[in-house]
């Protein structure tokens, strides 16, 4: 292991620590978004939108590891996009003690609406990168967030959510 000396640690740019530009890309991201998308939702709204389009009819906790959002934060947003008539809860009538979610015909023309402007945010986000940088890029991304999904507070928990 390299030892580092309290004047290198002390003069590291911020732009060289990836949590920072991690940070930054985000911000970025979005930015983008909303500049493309609009206001409609926001990132994490068309994400849940997006899982309920794939997978109706699931609980809020099954719902919230396949978005990786913690569980509190997916019953506010659930709780928001039903409010706007894009999705509806009912009992499960299996368990009655979860809730299950669906888009509802409005959220799924929403999101139909949308892919026009998805498709140009992917092609926005990542025009500034030659064709195999985009590819490298992406690949990059993928490998990074799986290698440290547990670090996160909400673990993308994908099929296993399902099972």
């Amino acid at each position: 292991m390299t030892t580092i000396s309290e004047d290198d640690l002390l003069t590291t740019d911020l732009y060289d620590q990836p949590g920072h530009l991690v940070r930054r890309a985000q911000q970025i991201a979005v930015s983008m978004f909303h500049a493309v998308i609009g206001t409609h939702v926001t990132p994490v709204q068309y994400a849940v939108l997006r899982i309920l389009q794939g997978h109706p009819n699931i609980d809020q906790n099954t719902l919230a590891s396949l978005c990786a959002l913690d569980t509190s934060t997916t019953a506010a947003l659930v709780a928001r996009l039903e409010e706007r008539g894009l999705l509806e809860r009912s009992v499960n009538p299996k368990n009655r003690k979860f809730r299950l979610v669906r888009l509802t015909e409005l959220g799924a023309d929403l999101l139909h609406d949308l892919v026009p402007a998805v498709h140009e945010l992917r092609r926005q986000m990542l025009a500034s990168f030659a064709p195999d940088e985009q590819d490298q890029f992406m690949t990059l991304l993928k490998k990074f967030v799986k290698l440290n999904n547990e670090q996160s507070r909400a673990p993308f928990r994908g099929r296993a959510a399902l099972e």
